[in-house]
């Protein structure tokens, strides 16, 4: 059974939906004024793999994303480029789309931008209005923390700790309201917005940050829901907000688990857009890395654990899809089809029992892998007794496991698009044709001349009954 751990908890318990084999799960998307670094990505590629798991455990899930293409950071951004605020959100809205699918991450059933979902956040201010939980000071409207009777339980927070400016986005929003950590709903337009705003029935200006997500999330997943994910930096204010909105606006309990990832870290310091250590994937690229290596690079530490980010990370990644695809093309290159002994049913399902254990245990990602490494080592051990049949169960199993962890299948793909492009070179060609000429004349010497030809291009040749069967030397490399 799938257990996960909840942040509001604090301990892993068992993982029971609030609809039997459905699950809805809200993941906090990006600000769209810039690239997304991999820290970003992290928290991203965490819920890839959660989705991934529960689809794969047999549940339904509706995968909800914001995208926060209105805020203070997008409006200073649009100003500075001298760009209408769509126009300059839309460009890294589209380069984080183009970032999920080079991570080959799976698209959320819903992505949602704030600027098209004003009426639902103006329509949730308005019941907290109703609900005592809101007042207006100079036409902003602000969340009243000392009413609600449990914030801060998500942080683990006393009410005297609280730092300065809940918003956390905006020091200006301090000044005015009845307690310093009272955070903006609504913010009221001011010149320095130039044309960025909403004229609405509670005033014109822009929505808070905060409510955004809690107006979104409850649009699409209803007032109570299973999931709702981010990074640790998230847990205060902006989900410890989130609660207070959204519980102060239904009066219902508003997420049952909350899953949080560690952070990236580089040189042992968060990776952030404001400490300027950040990568971002097109950084990686322009260094001719391949970008499913990063996405097994943030994948195979546990999502909880903080994770330090190196370039010899890419080293181990290598060898990781090495083992791989090794294994693979091994398997391409059964023939026997006689029967054996060998009980290859047993043995999947063995490893697939060791797999599903390593992540139901909160997506021990370490524990699952291992289960494939052991599994791999056994066939090694006994496949030259394989028969053709028994290379495809194994094959299919392979595949299967990767509908969870994403890079396998795309990376054996690749070697087998990059091989049949070499081997249609035409000296290419030409050196494999005279090698089987030299061998059907029993030239062996030749033909041994003709295979190290072949190698110096990349190409091992191996010879099989029929013919022959061919692979690349590194099966990695410059697979871009």
């Amino acid at each position: 059974m799938l257990q996960l751990y909840n942040t509001l908890i604090r301990r892993i318990e068992p993982f029971k939906p609030l609809e039997d084999g459905k699950v809805g799960m809200y993941s906090c998307g990006p600000t769209v004024y810039n690239y997304v670094h991999l820290g970003n990505l992290r928290a991203y590629l965490f819920v890839d793999l959660l989705k991934r798991y529960l689809r794969y455990s047999g549940f339904e899930v509706k995968h909800v994303m914001n995208i926060t293409d209105i805020d203070d950071k997008t409006i200073k951004g649009s100003q500075e480029a001298g760009k209408p605020l769509k126009e300059f959100t839309e460009f890294y809205f589209q380069a984080f789309l183009q970032d999920l699918e080079s991570l080959n991450m799976v698209k959320p059933d819903v992505i949602a931008k704030a600027t098209e979902h004003i009426e639902e956040i103006v329509n949730m201010i308005k019941r907290l209005e109703q609900n005592g939980y809101s007042y207006e000071i100079n036409k902003s409207t602000y969340f009243r923390i000392a009413k609600f009777k449990n914030y801060g339980k998500l942080a683990r927070l006393e009410k005297q700790s609280f730092k300065r400016d809940a918003e956390g986005r905006n020091i200006k929003d301090e000044y005015g309201k009845e307690e310093a950590n009272d955070f903006a709903l609504w913010k009221a337009w001011e010149p320095e917005h130039g044309d960025i705003y909403w004229d609405t029935e509670i005033g014109k200006g822009h929505p808070g940050w905060h409510i955004e997500c809690s107006a979104m999330s409850t649009k699409y997943l209803g007032e109570t829901f299973d999931i709702h994910t981010g990074g640790i930096d998230l847990i205060f204010p902006h989900h410890t907000n989130e609660i207070a909105q959204s519980e102060g606006a239904t009066g219902k309990k508003f997420v049952n688990y909350w899953l949080h990832n560690g952070f990236l870290v580089v040189d042992g310091q968060k990776m952030s857009k404001s400490l300027h250590n950040f990568y971002t994937l097109r950084n990686i690229q322009e260094k001719g890395y391949n970008s499913l290596l990063v996405r097994l690079i943030l994948l195979k530490t546990h999502y909880r654990q903080q994770l330090n980010f190196t370039f010899q990370g890419f080293n181990e990644a290598e060898t990781i899809v090495a083992k791989f695809l090794d294994f693979l093309i091994n398997l391409d290159f059964v023939e026997n089809e006689k029967g054996n002994e060998v009980q290859i049913g047993s043995l999947i399902e063995e490893s697939r029992n060791e797999f599903k254990k390593g992540m139901d245990d909160d997506l021990n990602i370490s524990e699952a892998l291992a289960a494939i490494f052991n599994f791999i080592n056994e066939i090694n051990k006994v496949i030259k007794s394989l028969n053709t049949k028994q290379a495809q169960k194994i094959k299919d199993y392979i595949l299967e496991i990767d509908s969870v962890l994403g890079f396998i299948k795309l990376f054996y793909r690749q070697h087998q698009e990059r091989l049949k492009e070499l081997t249609n070179d035409s000296a290419v060609k030409e050196l494999l044709a005279k090698r089987v000429e030299a061998r059907k004349n029993k030239d062996y010497e030749s033909a041994d001349k003709l295979r190290e030809e072949l190698l110096k291009k990349g190409i091992i040749v191996n010879d099989v009954q029929g013919g022959y069967k061919v692979r690349l030397i590194n099966v990695v490399e410059n697979a871009n």
